[in-house]
């Protein structure tokens, strides 16, 4: 696991060096760089070592030094890979390097090569014949990639940082960005805070021809729900997730460093857990995980319940509010790029928790994706129904009475339910999902900005994604945007970004290859019945975990936001962002702390803002 980062073009080493050190918390335990001044490419590698300490040395290149790669990640089939190239005849320096399987990969299987690896990475590979670099990232995005142009220039990063550390790169802030940001709680790829700057979505490569100058861009891989004609029972289909979980958490097991796992006490970590030991000793599982003070957002007993059931070595911290308001500025400073899932700030510490003891840690990450255990799931057909009986001059009085419900500062309150589910349905089916979970309403953003907000440009990606199978039902689209939006572009994100922070990497069990290949193509009844979320999951581990367990309700990693931020320094009138009203923003807070309105979201979402590396050198 490791920072990569680079550029073709004008600029020397010192530049390079200035990229590397944005990212140097990605790898404390080593670093390279290789420089082709003839063709102007500047490769850089900062290592957190996992793998193969002695043969993992990047950039790597192989015998002629005609390719280079520099990459960050963890292929967790290297091991077949490299036994089918030693087949074709390719010869390995490394004892088991996973780097040296895509050196040669490359060479066999060219733009193919990301189709055959199962894991998680982002790479760069320079091809000197070619004269062409190559980026790849994973399916679902679990590593970070961004890419710009500008001025004839190309950069690269797992961070927006290293890019911006450029001597000849000049971030501006991409105001089209800045307002999906509110839309949608994070920034949806492949749109990036600042101008002519990109990430690159999961399950996308991209070439850059040196000779021409030019830029190709191609998704290989789409998350889809395509169900198959022979689907079997659901009874067989547990049967055969159990096995590829338990497969998946072995694949994730490789490493030469100390691992655990995070157990929050819910279905997905207590599967990761489970699997876990039935393939070592119970004894041998550490496993992490953080309570709160405020008992509704408290998940710790039931973490300790699971820990116990299972036999492990179980770990736990209680994060309070003095924790949460020390531990802002740091980690929103070095946060890269804004995103808006206050749970960063447990993940964080979670992770700075576990990294005193294990190098690794398994989690439970992508299980509510893959298997629809989200609230939303549950909320479509009566929002449906509501929208087919009531009226929209009803409707917007039953809005306005709601509003006067009084503030519960409680995970999860009723009267947060009703507001937020009500906001969605001003709207059609398409963007229920996004409004959601949004920091501000269109009306709100509108008041923002000053200006006229266009729906169906703030919310374009969800919208096509919508749009894109007339014939999917809605919870089928509901799991499709998770997937492809939400999962990497705030989960994912989150967890890398914390873990990186810590020196720890983060292994997604319920995202291998051949799992959620099968998982897709299960009826969608099978994940969610219309009543029971992740039913076919919740079979699958009744074996192994205790059903009060299984049965529990959802609460997800959530934080008081609400009740921390009336209390928490957060004076935003100061902020430098050109375009925004700032007597809308001290309305916003003023009302947020006297509770007449719940502005949690967007109050968190200016402190992200306010303590950007990113926004604060920006030019507006």
């Amino acid at each position: 696991m490791c920072g990569i980062t680079g550029f073709i073009g004008v600029g020397d080493q010192s530049d390079l060096l200035q990229m590397m050190t944005a990212i140097r918390h990605r790898g404390p335990d080593g670093d390279g760089m290789h420089i082709d001044l003839d063709m102007a490419v500047f490769l850089g590698h900062l290592r957190l070592s996992i793998l193969d300490h002695a043969g993992g040395k990047q950039p790597m290149t192989n015998s002629s030094q005609t390719i280079w790669v520099t990459y960050n990640g963890e292929i967790y089939n290297h091991e077949e890979l490299r036994r089918e190239l030693v087949s074709k005849g390719y010869q390995f320096k490394s004892d088991h390097s996973d780097t040296e399987v895509l050196v040669h990969g490359w060479q066999e299987w060219g733009e193919s090569l990301p189709l055959k690896l199962n894991g998680m990475f982002a790479f760069c590979i320079y091809d000197v014949k070619a004269k062409t670099v190559f980026l790849s990232r994973d399916r679902f995005g679990e590593k970070p990639l961004y890419w710009a142009f500008q001025d004839g220039n190309f950069y690269f990063g797992s961070e927006i940082t290293a890019i911006a550390a450029h001597s000849r790169f000049r971030p501006q802030i991409n105001q089209k960005s800045l307002k999906k940001f509110f839309a949608y709680n994070y920034i949806p790829s492949p749109n990036s805070i600042l101008e002519k700057c990109w990430k690159l979505p999961a399950g996308h490569s991209l070439t850059f021809d040196l000779s021409a100058c030019q830029i190709k861009e191609k998704s290989y891989w789409q998350y889809r729900n395509e169900v198959d004609e022979l689907s079997p029972s659901i009874e067989e289909a547990a049967e055969e997730i159990e096995t590829l979980l338990i497969k998946s958490t072995k694949r994730r097991l490789m490493s030469d460093v100390p691992l655990g796992v995070f157990l929050s006490g819910g279905v997905d970590s207590s599967a990761v857990a489970a699997c876990m030991t039935e393939l070592k000793p119970a004894k041998e599982v550490q496993s992490f995980s953080i309570g709160f003070n405020e008992k509704s957002f408290d998940e710790s007993a039931y973490a300790r319940t699971m820990a116990n059931f299972l036999n492990l070595h179980h770990n736990e911290k209680i994060l309070d509010f003095g924790q949460a308001q020390s531990l802002v500025p740091h980690v929103l400073s070095k946060l890269d790029e804004p995103m808006g899932d206050g749970s960063l700030l447990p993940t964080y510490l979670l992770c700075e928790f576990a990294s005193k003891q294990v190098k690794v840690a398994l989690s439970g990450d992508a299980g509510d994706e893959i298997f629809a255990g989200y609230d939303p799931f549950r909320a479509l057909k009566p929002a449906g129904l509501y929208c087919q009986v009531i009226p929209s001059g009803l409707h917007k009085g039953i809005k306005r009475l709601v509003n006067l419900l009084p503030q519960s500062t409680k995970n999860m309150s009723l009267d947060f339910k009703l507001r937020r589910v009500l906001m969605g349905l001003d709207y059609s089916p398409e963007i229920w999902n996004p409004v959601w979970m949004s920091a501000l309403s269109v009306t709100d953003l509108k008041e923002l900005f000053h200006e006229e907000i266009y729906v169906e440009e703030l919310y374009s990606e969800a919208i096509g994604l919508w749009q894109e199978n007339s014939i999917k039902g809605n919870v089928d689209k509901t799991q499709e945007y998770y997937v492809n939006y939400y999962l990497p572009d705030d989960i994912l994100t989150k967890v890398d970004r914390a873990s990186m922070l810590n020196g720890l990497e983060a292994r997604s069990v319920f995202l291998d290859n051949d799992l959620v290949d099968f998982a897709r193509t299960l009826p969608i009844s099978y994940k969610f019945d219309g009543q029971v979320t992740k039913k076919v999951l919740k079979l699958a581990l009744s074996r192994m975990v205790p059903q009060d367990i299984l049965d529990r309700p959802k609460k997800g990693f959530g934080i008081p936001l609400m009740e921390w931020l009336k209390n928490m320094d957060n004076s935003l009138g100061t902020t430098h962002i050109s375009g925004f009203s700032h007597q809308t923003v001290e309305r916003f807070q003023r009302q947020h702390h006297h509770g007449k309105a719940d502005y949690r979201f967007f109050l968190w979402n200016m402190m992200l803002l306010k303590n950007s590396p990113i926004v604060g050198n920006s030019a507006d």
